[in-house]
């Protein structure tokens, strides 16, 4: 899912990053690979294979997945390897890739990456490696231009959308909101259907396609038919996603400035009587831009901490919002699953709820609301 923003909690990943304990996913809370079940998958590979693994890395993915199978008794793993933080310097970049993607370039981690564009895309074109396949989004000139330049050092064939391969939306059908076409060269693949919300999600279900052609073990007429099952079939626990509706709840891990007004943008085409959030946000992001982002869509805003270690105070946030969102009735709950209960028994039929601004936020809002809403299907809301 990208608009610019990556996961910030390891634990989100299905691989865990180096030194992660957890086996639980931190949004849907479904288990994860283990350092033992690891262990014995990568045996598995060095007694059968002979070539080396090799591996899909995805700079902005929303969680890694491991697949293992057979062919003529090797053991074949594919595996997209979400990027910690920057790519140069991330102990993920020790794999040898199939193809690398760079979904989105924009000013974060300055501390760490740098605090121009420029910097931060040096870094993440750290991932682009000798003669393997890049594929990028439609980066911002600045940074396109040191991605590109980096494949061009090193020999790597890059693919930029809206250069290399385009997708298309016919805006008269009123179909047109789930359905696009991926053109590349004299190629396409006509009337994919993507069940998510948010235009940015078609930008990211192109990446995908273009990085799918550009493996060689997936080569093959079948490989459409392949692409258009799994698009139709995408879910994205966590990113704009819809958990219940009368009263439509929206939950969206968005934490940048990218990602806020994407998240802004789908606010704003929901119709709704009142527009709730429950929000919580990292001290390291960037707040006061992100609440400017969503003010026009909030009506009504929860303030809460996720997260005892990073979340932003509430004093601190509380003195944002009067600055920032004048006007708005504003409420401050320590607790993300109390301010998620408060706001959702607030909202009625016709109103819209939204939790954004962290991972922690959405996987805390997610296992609260699944339990709010098996309750209110069970008894009639008033």
């Amino acid at each position: 899912d990208r608009r610019g923003d990556h996961v910030d909690d390891p634990a989100v990943a299905g691989l865990a990053h180096p030194g992660q304990r957890s086996t639980q996913d931190q949004v849907t809370g479904e288990h994860v690979a283990t350092e033992g079940e690891l262990e014995g998958l990568r045996g598995g590979v060095e007694e059968g294979a002979t070539g080396g693994a090799s591996a899909v890395v995805d700079q902005d993915v929303n969680r890694s997945v491991v697949g293992d199978d057979r062919v003529d008794g090797v053991a074949q793993v594919r595996a997209i390897i979400e990027v910690g933080l920057g790519g140069r310097l991330d102990s993920t970049n020790v794999v040898q890739p199939a193809v690398t993607v760079v979904t989105q370039i924009e000013l974060e981690h300055t501390d760490k990456l740098g605090s121009r564009l420029e910097d931060i895309a040096f870094e993440k074109a750290g991932i682009v490696k000798p003669e393997i396949p890049c594929v990028t989004g439609s980066l911002v000139e600045p940074a396109q231009r040191v991605v590109d330049a980096k494949a061009q050092k090193v020999g790597a064939p890059i693919a930029r959308l809206g250069r290399d391969f385009f997708l298309k939306r016919d805006a008269g059908d009123a179909s047109s909101d789930r359905h696009f076409d991926f053109v590349e060269g004299e190629e396409s693949i006509a009337g994919l259907e993507l069940p998510l919300l948010g235009r940015h999600q078609f930008d990211n279900a192109a990446l995908a396609i273009a990085a799918i052609r550009r493996l060689r073990s997936l080569e093959g007429t079948s490989a459409k038919e392949q692409i258009r099952a799994g698009l139709s079939r995408a879910q994205l626990p966590g990113r704009l996603e819809i958990l219940c509706e009368h009263p439509r709840v929206i939950v969206d891990a968005a934490h940048t400035e990218a990602s806020a007004r994407s998240l802004a943008e789908v606010l704003a085409g929901q119709p709704a009587d009142r527009r709730g959030l429950v929000l919580s946000i990292s001290r390291d992001k960037s707040v006061t831009a992100i609440l400017q982002i969503l003010a026009p869509v909030t009506d009504e805003i929860w303030l809460t901490r996720a997260d005892a270690n990073r979340s932003s105070d509430l004093d601190v946030l509380q003195g944002w919002v009067e600055q920032f969102m004048p006007g708005v009735p504003q409420h401050a709950i320590e607790s993300a699953e109390e301010a998620t209960r408060v706001a959702f028994g607030s909202m009625g039929p016709s109103d819209l709820l939204c939790c954004a601004g962290s991972v922690y936020l959405a996987g805390a809002a997610r296992r609260t609301l699944r339990v709010l809403t098996a309750a209110s299907s069970s008894s009639p809301r008033s």
